[in-house]
């Protein structure tokens, strides 16, 4: 970050000072409007210099540090952890503004007026080269190691609204310098660096002799290869953007598409109210609604999960006892601080919803991350509540982290790599997610059609596994099993719950079969 922080102290000094030069012209007329050409030529080869530096130094940090960035071919993409994400997504804005820094030195020197001798032409033709140099050199070098990761993309291309980045900026880097014409355009300006000669007395020059090496050597073998693969990526990409409002029609319509029993689940409402005396904030809901065609596309029983935040006045009651300093150590308390840093989704929590409820549950839905009342949510056929074996601090955290993601759009990709958009049991991975300062949860991730992913069925799957064991991580709070046949949800026990994860997709059905068979008389031989 203090690369990132001195680029940007630069190119806020450049501002001022064009400022400061504007004012300078409307005071005095008989001052020159613009600096003289070896004070920007100084300036310019400072510019190129630092920003060539800092390149190369993200690059030794990205050298130094394979386990963020593999320095071997993957043979599947890794997934990273969400403070791990945040260690790339630095690394890879500090990387852009070093090119960005470039581009402007190009842009400017382009453009520059007075020129007025053949020296001052050759001068500024070689700190624009430098410059070029630099960006061409350092960004086939890092596209090379990133490439090794075949999620890397995923994660580069995500838009980080925390770093104001805009999605698809690998894909576009990616563009520009693995593309045949940026190749061209080298070979056209080496061959007028070596018709103008070197200039021994620009500091530039041992640099830009480095950077010509290394990028003929990679012409030599890798140059042309990672071209070839960028343009089978983008084609991909391409493909994937015109397909995906498909498949996004196509997962709503399968979301909303009911084949039986409309307009009625089998939980009532006295039920709901049931729960709610047994949820606390930080439990986890496990949800299963039949008769979707929603759920051919799922893994497992369950099908869906969620979490339980309660109101404010829950909030303040069950975390009253937290150490104030918690919270970035303002002496706030926990609701103080959901209200300053996450203002929009606070707003949208405190608003009440259909019949006067107010939202219980944050939880990715189809309209995106979404706060919602415990009678929408919980308006399903079978329930669980599982609460962690945490702490409150670890939950208070984790609804922050689910505060900050309120708003996402729903990922119908259903891939744990990005976090701009989230599906269900996303949210609650990210949410609990273990770092360096929280113990978190241990949940798996599969994969599930190329994609890292942890189904809803595996929260039940891992209760049954961990059951008993010092490893344990949840406790089972309340479960409510729907039967068709009875036409209503029952409470059940623990050791049905642990075996829910095996129950087929269509388990509706099997279930049925079951209750039928136990029903009809035995038939018996005549004496």
């Amino acid at each position: 970050m203090s690369g990132f922080c001195r680029n940007s102290n630069r190119v806020r000094a450049s501002v001022v000072k064009g400022f400061a030069l504007f004012f300078v012209f409307l005071f005095s007329a008989s001052l020159y409007a613009n600096p003289p050409l070896y004070q920007v030529f100084a300036e310019k080869t400072q510019t190129v210099r630092q920003a060539r530096q800092e390149l190369q130094g993200i690059l030794k940090l990205v050298t130094s540090r394979p386990d963020l960035f593999p320095a071997q071919k993957l043979p599947k993409k890794k997934f990273s952890s969400r403070e791990q994400r945040l260690m790339i997504w630095h690394t890879w804005h500090n990387f852009l503004q070093n090119i960005l820094i470039l581009d402007e030195v190009e842009r400017d020197l382009s453009n520059l007026q007075g020129y007025n001798s053949e020296q001052a032409k050759e001068t500024g033709f070689r700190i624009r080269f430098a410059a070029f140099l630099a960006e061409y050199r350092f960004s086939m070098d890092f596209i090379e190691r990133m490439e090794n990761d075949p999620g890397m993309h995923i994660t580069l291309n995500e838009a980080v609204a925390e770093m104001q980045m805009p999605a698809d900026t690998y894909s576009r880097l990616k563009f520009r310098f693995l593309n045949i014409s940026r190749g061209m355009e080298f070979a056209r300006l080496n061959s007028l660096y070596h018709l103008y000669g070197k200039d021994h007395q620009l500091s530039l020059t041992q640099g830009m002799d480095a950077d010509i090496k290394a990028i003929w050597n990679a012409g030599k073998g890798r140059g042309p290869k990672q071209t070839l693969k960028n343009a089978v990526r983008i084609s991909k990409d391409a493909g994937f953007d015109a397909w995906f409002p498909l498949q996004k029609n196509v997962s709503e319509w399968m979301g909303d598409v009911k084949v039986r029993r409309h307009g009625r689940s089998l939980i009532n409402s006295q039920q709901i109210n049931y729960l709610q005396t047994k949820l606390q904030p930080g439990d986890i809901l496990l949800e299963r609604h039949e008769w979707y065609l929603s759920n051919v596309g799922l893994p497992g029983y369950w099908s869906h999960a969620a979490l339980y935040i309660g109101t404010p006045e829950e909030r303040r009651a069950y975390f009253h006892d937290l150490d104030k300093d918690l919270f970035n150590g303002q002496g706030k308390h926990f609701e103080s601080y959901l209200q300053q840093h996450f203002p929009r989704a606070y707003a949208a929590s405190i608003q009440r919803q259909q019949d006067g409820h107010l939202p219980r549950v944050i939880e990715a839905i189809s309209e995106g991350v979404s706060l919602t009342t415990l009678q929408y949510t919980a308006d399903a056929d079978s329930i669980a509540i599982l609460r962690p074996r945490l702490n409150k601090a670890e939950k208070a955290r984790a609804i922050a982290q689910a505060f900050f993601y309120q708003g996402r759009p729903y990922d119908f990709n259903f891939d744990f790599l990005t976090d701009a958009e989230l599906v269900c049991t996303e949210l609650i991975y990210k949410a609990y997610e273990p770092d360096s300062h929280h113990r978190g949860l241990r949940l798996p991730l599969l994969d599930v059609l190329g994609r890292k992913a942890t189904p809803a069925n595996e929260f039940a799957h891992l209760y049954d596994t961990e059951q008993g064991t010092a490893t344990q991580q949840f406790d089972l709070i309340a479960f409510l099993d729907g039967h068709e046949r009875k036409n209503k949800a029952v409470i059940a026990t623990e050791a049905e719950f642990r075996q829910s994860w095996k129950r087929p997709k269509w388990y509706v059905l099997v279930q049925d079969t079951a209750l039928q068979s136990q029903q009809k008389p035995k038939k018996t031989t005549a004496p």
